[in-house]
């Protein structure tokens, strides 16, 4: 067995105070700052019920619900008939064509998302949706109807039957969290877990233009992990992303859920625990901790263990319900930051209902590996307020932004060493649920962040979904 060592030297002390205000950027470099534009509503009356504490329609494994491509803006979601919809509009425009795609949600179960991909090889749009720990299905368009928008009708015939395979590649009768991303060289992979909450393994697929590909799997969900309560020996990493940089390496934080709730204080806690970084230079074939060492391989024997060296650059037991698959980003130094959030210990060393105690005392944490190499971790200023999980992104100066429950957006500027959070924008008039989406494409594309959020509403009247619009720093 490999030894486990965490890297809580490499934090650079203690966790940074948030300030109010650090450094003064120069003219050039401005600092965060968010005006809104405009808010476009995708659907009046879109399905709605709570699940899991979250909706179907924007839940923060969901990649992409909104994704940005060639100037135009595409959009997933479920009707109030539990139609799978995807729209499209140009980018910017106010209106949006949809079209329905021929698959009806089967459960009231808010992990079975719809999630959207581009394979700009071909130009395809794919969408896989509706799966919990069981089959999923597939749809693809007909090749070159992203590369031609305007040229090309929005209609039901551009996309193809819905499948419960990838064009005939079977994958795991137990799937959960597809998360598509595209590679530098025009592939598409797709991002899943096999298996179930406590004892799952993350895999890839990959699509080349022509045929998918079962790469296979890179997380064990084997070892031993011991708590000062007790042991666990079965679990799944839960990704905070799965993202490329500009120069091509794909990079992935992580928390671990044990299957054994022994390693708690309390039931009624979660067994997430610690945060852990992994990266890959070759396409997602073989994984590095933080320290450059190889920790496992898709598809191979060796696969990332919870009981590998240096993984962990943000340790914490499972007593402060760490939420999972929260968010995470790369500057344009190739660096990576990440959002993680959790209960802090000047609120107490022992959560007993995680729901309850994330409301009252969560708080969200600014995770980055700074200049100098090491890891620095800030919190941000901002009661969480909910249980839900908070998106993040930066403009084109690096500054962060942190999209947090209510669809709030704190900022902080790269000049201060992302220090100074502070709120951009309380949420007021938006009447969102909870947890919102991001446009992860669009900022780069046009310096806009757009923002998917669904009302609150009750039991399971439909409600209006929306996408507001804020432009960031030119």
């Amino acid at each position: 067995m490999k030894r486990r060592t965490l890297l809580g030297a490499a934090l650079a002390g203690a966790v940074a105070t948030p300030a109010l205000a650090a450094g003064t950027a120069r003219a050039a470099d401005p600092g965060p700052s968010v005006t809104r534009t405009g808010t476009t509503t995708l659907d009046g009356q879109a399905l709605y019920f709570v699940s899991y504490d979250g909706l179907v329609n924007n839940n923060s494994f969901q990649k992409n619900a909104l994704l940005t491509y060639k100037g135009y803006q595409y959009a997933v979601w479920y009707t109030a008939d539990r139609g799978a919809v995807v729209g499209r509009r140009v980018l910017g425009g106010s209106t949006w064509s949809t079209v329905k795609v021929g698959h009806a949600l089967r459960y009231d179960d808010s992990h079975n998302v719809i999630s959207m991909g581009v394979s700009r090889s071909d130009g395809r749009l794919h969408l896989n949706m509706d799966s919990h720990s069981d089959g999923f299905t597939y749809v693809k368009s007909v090749a070159g109807l992203l590369d031609n928008p305007s040229g090309l009708s929005w209609t039901a015939s551009r996309f193809g039957a819905p499948q419960s395979t990838l064009d005939g590649l079977a994958l795991t009768s137990q799937f959960t969290y597809p998360q598509f991303v595209s590679t530098p060289d025009g592939r598409l992979q797709l991002s899943y877990r096999a298996g179930i909450s406590g004892n799952g393994r993350n895999a890839l697929a990959e699509y080349d233009g022509t045929k998918w590909t079962d790469l296979g799997e890179w997380s064990a969900s084997t070892g031993t992990y011991t708590s000062e309560h007790g042991s666990s020996t079965a679990r799944n990493m839960y990704l905070h992303g799965i993202d490329y940089d500009r120069v091509g390496r794909l990079h992935a934080f992580f928390t671990w859920r044990e299957q054994n709730g022994a390693v708690m204080c309390n039931g009624g806690g979660i067994t997430n625990h610690d945060t852990g970084y992994v990266y890959s230079d070759d396409r997602g074939r073989t994984w590095r901790n933080d320290a450059g060492t190889v920790v496992g391989s898709t598809g191979g024997s060796d696969k990332v263990s919870v009981t590998d060296a240096a993984l962990v650059v943000d340790p914490l037991n499972p007593d402060h319900s760490l939420m999972n698959q929260e968010s995470q980003a790369t500057d344009s130094a190739g660096r990576p930051h990440a959002i993680i959030s959790y209960v802090p210990g000047r609120f107490g060393q022992c959560t007993t209902n995680y729901v309850a105690d994330r409301t009252a005392n969560g708080r969200a944490f600014h995770l980055r590996k700074n200049a100098s190499g090491a890891w620095q971790k800030t919190e941000i200023p901002v009661p969480l307020n909910s249980s839900q999980r908070t998106r993040l992104v930066l403009d084109r100066y690096d500054n962060a932004y942190a999209i947090l429950p209510f669809g709030r957006i704190a900022g902080a500027s790269k000049a201060s060493g992302h220090t100074d959070w502070k709120l951009l924008f309380d949420g007021a008039g938006l009447n969102a649920f909870g947890e919102v989406l991001i446009d992860e494409t669009r900022i780069a594309q046009d310096g806009v962040l757009s923002v998917l959020y669904q009302e609150r509403s009750s039991g399971t009247t439909p409600s209006a979904l929306h996408v507001v619009d804020f432009r960031l720093p030119a």
